[in-house]
């Protein structure tokens, strides 16, 4: 018997679990209490190397508190691939927790102006800070 691969659609479910989870900032070890499981049981199913059975994904969305369809949003079907990869860099980055804490300060900002110009200083920084690309 093979062993299994990791299943792209378990995969983006696992990246989802983990992005909300940080979001509420929950440890895996108090979301595997909550369902009654191992931190190292919730580690496979955020790195979507055990698959979540449609029982199990009902508990952890209402733990989460959000509808089981959030885990499976973004999720693009063969043939998608151009928005595919700019969703990969947005869930990776979310995924991370310095996106996490920047995108939460960034939506408590209330005033449209403000907005504008901490998207315009992050676009100078990176566009200071770019490597430069060398000549052939």
């Amino acid at each position: 018997m093979q062993p299994r691969h990791a299943n792209e659609v378990d995969v983006h479910i696992g990246k989802r679990l983990r992005m909300r989870r940080l979001m509420m900032n929950m440890s895996q070890e108090a979301l595997a209490n909550e369902i009654g499981l191992t931190f190292q049981q919730v580690q496979k199913y955020e790195k979507g190397a055990n698959r979540i059975s449609a029982g199990r994904m009902q508990q952890i969305a209402a733990i989460l508190k959000v509808p089981v369809t959030f885990l499976y949003d973004g999720l693009q079907h063969k043939g998608g691939a151009a928005s595919e990869v700019g969703m990969n860099v947005i869930e990776q980055f979310l995924s991370t927790k310095d996106g996490l804490a920047l995108i939460t300060a960034f939506s408590q900002v209330e005033d449209r102006k403000l907005r504008q110009s901490i998207v315009d200083l992050v676009k100078t920084i990176v566009a200071e800070h770019k490597p430069k690309k060398k000549r052939s």
